[in-house]
């Protein structure tokens, strides 16, 4: 995604469509028949929503499953799966209960992720196979009460030992995952600076509850509502020596790199959450009469099916593509995992809000499970990192590097006889992005009008950043009207690109006619696509967005809404 915002499609990197190699194929299947077996015998939905809590029967089913050791390499104990083949057990279980799938979640991609990515071999021996065996289950703690999505904003510290053997940590975490039943926290604070950082530096730290770890109560919830959750307080907690996680200062990298990873969880459960409702749905469409038949024949709620059908479609093709740049050594994912969760919540809401408007009044009623979906889907758009601001992240990410070309460039023709070399670059540039040289070659004749449309709209992508950079400069850091648009075009392309790729695959590997329906709804997607983007490209910038500052900022002064009809 960083290469399109320069309007490059870099189609050997999404072509051929990733797939999981044969020799992870039969783990995958075993574990998924384990996990099918834990979720019959052990998970009643309803049960764990009444009681807003996992049974201690439910985490033992979840110890004998083997859940607890699935991304766990093979010499800790664990299964070791690819990032994918761990992606398609958690569809599986967010498919039935979403608290136990989020339990999962924190507990392999951000409670133990930082060991496993920056870990030392000592920590992961002591560590990795009792987290393996549900031992011990894995948290993470970054969010605090003044700082949720403003990681840098934290205020917890921790302080070296009098005697120099380990640190001595103060302060609180809110809204921890597995609060309550973890055993191994990661827990980002701030230590002071050495001479070379000159000013306070986040570290992370393995922390045991056996340090000195409190929590506080569960909290009472709109979804998830199984989940623990709870705040925890540190104070005068031990944590040893070996027991920091990668680099003094370097807490911040540990944090971004493992949020990365975990962003494509709960996409991945978004995938499975979308393809339950969906059967449900279309099982109401086919039981529910009106004017005397089914109401699935009426003409409103077929587009309802076709959308739902659409972006799930597309969720699951951009969450998977993901998953394999992950597991083909991609270094940098970072657009891409925040684009699939921004997507993921975003679709599953449109979904389970269209699949209770079909179910009509039981829809709302407490007895029919419509309702506590709907909860559980609201939650996704707050966590892992607000959409909004993954929204800023996504457009200020793309944009980073050709705005630094443009800075570049201006430093050349201040200079222009030592820049010439960057001058010219640039020139090329430009004149590709005008004359559009960079063609998907790759993506399978059927689809030749989506190609188009992708291409086009990665040109006027990049023709756009360029315009808002050259406009606006350094204050597009606060133009977030005009982030949020370009964000959503970046989402969009690469919806479009993941549809491509995954369809052109299922078309080669089929033949045209078997894979008709994949055609079908790349197609409906791009339909669905075009239209979005043509409005947001269309309007980066509209006038109406001054005036919207100013009513909020009227608001914000006279503490609310002041008008009365009288």
């Amino acid at each position: 995604m960083k290469a399109v915002f320069h309007g490059v499609l870099a189609e050997e990197l999404v072509l051929p469509f990733p797939e999981i190699s044969s020799e992870e194929r039969p783990i995958l299947e075993g574990a998924l028949d384990a996990t099918r077996k834990f979720l019959h015998n052990y998970v009643d939905p309803v049960a764990i929503d009444r009681e807003q809590r996992l049974s201690p029967a439910v985490l033992d089913g979840m110890r004998e499953a083997g859940l607890f050791g699935l991304t766990i390499p093979p010499a800790f104990g664990g299964l070791g799966l690819s990032n994918t083949a761990f992606a398609q057990v958690m569809e599986e279980i967010a498919a039935v209960d979403g608290s136990v799938a989020v339990t999962l979640a924190a507990h392999h991609s951000i409670g133990l992720k930082g060991l496993l990515l920056f870990g030392t071999e000592w920590q992961k021996r002591r560590y990795l196979p009792r987290l393996a065996s549900g031992e011990l289950i894995a948290a993470f703690a970054l969010s605090e009460p003044g700082a949720g999505s403003d990681a840098a904003g934290i205020h917890t510290t921790a302080e070296l030992a009098e005697d120099g053997g380990g640190w001595v940590l103060h302060g609180s975490k809110v809204w921890v995952t597995n609060g309550e039943i973890a055993g191994l926290f990661t827990v980002f604070a701030r230590t002071r600076p050495t001479e070379q950082e000159g000013k306070p530096r986040i570290t992370a730290f393995l922390v045991e509850r056996s340090h000195g770890v409190r929590h506080g109560p569960n909290e009472a919830k709109l979804g998830f509502r199984g989940t623990s959750t709870t705040a925890l307080q540190f104070e005068h907690t031990r944590v040893p020596a070996g027991n920091m996680l990668g680099e003094r200062g370097r807490g911040f990298r540990v944090a971004m790199d493992v949020l990365n990873n975990g962003r494509l969880s709960l996409a991945a459960g978004a995938v499975g959450s979308c393809k339950k409702l969906i059967r449900m749905a279309v099982s109401r469409c086919n039981e529910r009469k009106a004017f005397g038949r089914p109401i699935g024949e009426f003409g409103m709620i077929r587009e309802k099916i076709a959308r739902m059908m659409c972006e799930t479609w597309a969720l699951e093709s951009m969450t998977y593509l993901t998953t394999g740049l992950i597991d083909a050594g991609a270094l940098d994912f970072s657009l891409e995992s925040a684009i699939c969760k921004v997507f993921g919540s975003e679709s599953l809401w449109y979904v389970v809000n269209e699949t209770l408007q079909i179910a009509a009044g039981i829809g709302c009623m407490a007895d029919h499970p419509y309702e506590r979906h709907l909860r559980d889907a609201r939650t996704n758009l707050v966590f892992e990192g607000t959409n909004e601001i993954l929204r800023a992240f996504i457009a200020l990410a793309g944009m980073q590097s050709p705005g630094a070309d443009l800075t570049e460039v201006a430093k050349a023709m201040r200079e222009p006889i030592k820049g010439f070399g960057i001058l010219s670059d640039f020139a090329v540039k430009q004149a590709k992005r005008s004359f559009r040289t960079n063609r998907l070659e790759r993506v399978h004749p059927a689809l030749k009008r989506e190609a188009v449309l992708l291409e086009q709209t990665t040109s006027d992508l990049a023709r756009e950043t360029l315009r808002v950079l050259r406009k606006h400069g350094k204050e597009i850091a606060e133009m977030q009207f005009v982030q949020k648009r370009i964000a959503d075009v970046a989402i969009d392309i690469y919806g479009l690109t993941a549809t491509l790729s995954r369809a052109t695959r299922d078309i080669e590997r089929k033949g045209e006619e078997a894979a008709r329906s994949e055609i079908e709804l790349t197609m409906g997607f791009a339909s669905i696509a075009e239209r979005r983007l043509a409005k947001r490209l269309g309007e980066m910038e509209r006038e109406e967005d001054e005036l919207f500052k100013t009513v909020a900022s009227k608001a914000y002064q006279e503490r609310g809404y002041r008008f009365m009809i009288r």
